[in-house]
């Protein structure tokens, strides 16, 4: 139960994972930071638009990370029982094919459905978010420009994902290096109407996005289906026979799917709060998610590699040395939920400056950034237990209860009280909408000691831990 230990080792493998994911994931921000920045340029509406077509998109961005991270449950087990050389490779290395192929056939189906949801219906998917005529056109016309962006955001991620599971992490960082100038060069040319460029403002914003989502999406499947010597997966595997797989496939994965699935629609409704609370907060919000997103990279990065890890050393049949591993995650939470709450604290006043936004919306930030530096404690906690090493002990299906209760149960519920009802400042209104951070922490704690999160996995023919 120490959750510090002298394992040199452990924390090198670790943070081997974790750092390329968090330096990827801090240049995603970097992106968006860049945006939000030169989109906040042509005014506070132009921002909310963006920022609020974006939470819908956002909503087939958390599909896909379930997707990839579901497949990344079995990939990582199934890639430490083919290392394990115990005579289960070959099929441990079909299954894993399997589990690539369904994942990719579920993307590319639940692209076609949002593409066709915000081709047909983009000003009703704004009005969702937002009353305002003037955030609803704009909305409206970044939606037209983002409908082709799906297929390429979710291809790409759920592939960097399962890559990242056999232990492949430079090459999804280069690739976002990428992909930053890419869209950085195209932002700067399509929004204001450089280098010969139309000037097209909003549009131009989801354009340059759709410029480097392309990108990315060539570079890690040409990866995948062409280089890969590990998961072997070919553009021919793309058709191959996945019965055999399928029932395990659905029992430990599509929990993830739906989990967070569900977590996105409620998170959505966290920002459909938010955004009947008024364009100052919208704004304000806007702000202080890219500070939120700075300070949780290490955070994600060592989530991701918890439940790598987790599945690896499962996969080769290790239960105790597991379990030891889940005690120092937890001391890792602990440590980083404090560094980051310190870097939100140090970092708040001369980011919210950096915007052109009116007095009212600078305070509100500013409450809202002293809420996130108190709750970013809990969630890095639980972050890196229930989306690191509670999934990669496979106890998906508890996951998704319990993620699910505590935020339709207790958090929407007081965000809307506290809002709505008793006009809460902006700080508590905040941290009545994260209530279920604080709540989970203590209930991973309890999971993790129970030792009732670590699962059998089957390959589609034999069991094993």
């Amino acid at each position: 139960m120490k959750l510090f230990q002298n394992e040199p080792k452990f924390y090198k493998s670790v943070f081997a994972l974790a750092l390329p994911i968090a330096l990827q994931s801090l240049i995603s921000i970097g992106v968006n930071m860049l945006d939000t920045i030169m989109v906040g340029s042509l005014g506070e509406n132009a921002l909310s638009a963006t920022s609020l077509a974006n939470s819908f998109i956002s909503i087939y961005h958390i599909f896909c990370m379930g997707l990839g991270m579901g497949a990344s449950v079995l990939v990582s087990r199934y890639w430490g029982m083919k290392k394990a050389a115990d005579g289960h490779e070959e099929e441990a290395g079909r299954a894993l094919k399997q589990t690539v192929c369904l994942m990719l056939r579920i993307t590319v189906g639940l692209a076609a459905l949002f593409a066709i949801a915000t081709l047909a219906m983009p000003s009703l998917l704004m009005k969702m978010y937002t009353s305002d005529e003037e955030i609803i056109r704009l909305g409206d016309i970044y939606f037209r420009w983002s409908v082709i962006t799906y297929f390429f955001l979710g291809t790409s991620l759920v592939s960097t994902i399962v890559l990242r599971s056999v232990g492949q992490v430079r090459l999804p960082l280069y690739v976002s290096i990428g992909a930053f100038f890419v869209n950085l060069g195209a932002n700067y040319a399509f929004i204001f109407g450089k280098f010969g460029a139309p000037r097209m403002e909003v549009a131009g914003a989801a354009l340059g996005t759709l410029i480097a989502r392309l990108f990315e999406a060539a570079m890690i499947l040409g990866y995948l289906f062409f280089k890969d010597k590990n998961i072997q997966f070919r553009l021919r595997d793309l058709f191959m026979k996945t019965g055999s797989l399928l029932g395990e496939y659905i029992r430990i994965s599509i929990p993830v799917l739906v989990s967070d699935a569900i977590l996105a629609i409620g998170n959505n409704s966290v920002a459909m709060v938010i955004g009947h609370l008024g364009a100052a907060f919208v704004a304000a919000n806007a702000i202080t998610s890219v500070t939120q997103q700075l300070s949780t990279v290490v955070i994600q990065g060592v989530s991701q590699a918890g439940a790598i890890v987790t599945g690896q050393t499962l996969g080769l049949g290790d239960k105790k040395k597991t379990m030891q591993q889940g005690w120092m995650f937890l001391g890792l939470g602990f440590a980083l939920g404090a560094l980051s709450a310190i870097f939100i604290m140090a970092v708040s006043k001369p980011i919210i400056s950096t915007y052109n936004v009116s007095e009212e919306t600078v305070n509100i930030a500013g409450q809202l950034m002293a809420a996130i530096s108190l709750i970013i404690i809990f969630r890095a906690t639980n972050s890196i237990m229930t989306k690191g090493v509670l999934r990669g002990g496979g106890d998906t299906k508890m996951l998704m209860l319990a993620d699910n209760v505590f935020l339709w149960v207790l958090s929407i519920p007081l965000g809307c009280l506290a809002g709505f009802v008793f006009h809460w400042p902006a700080f508590w209104i905040y941290v009545a909408l994260k209530a279920d951070d604080i709540v989970k922490t203590f209930w991973c704690v309890i999971r993790l000691r129970s030792e009732k999160w670590i699962k059998k996995i089957s390959t589609g023919n034999n069991s094993v831990k």
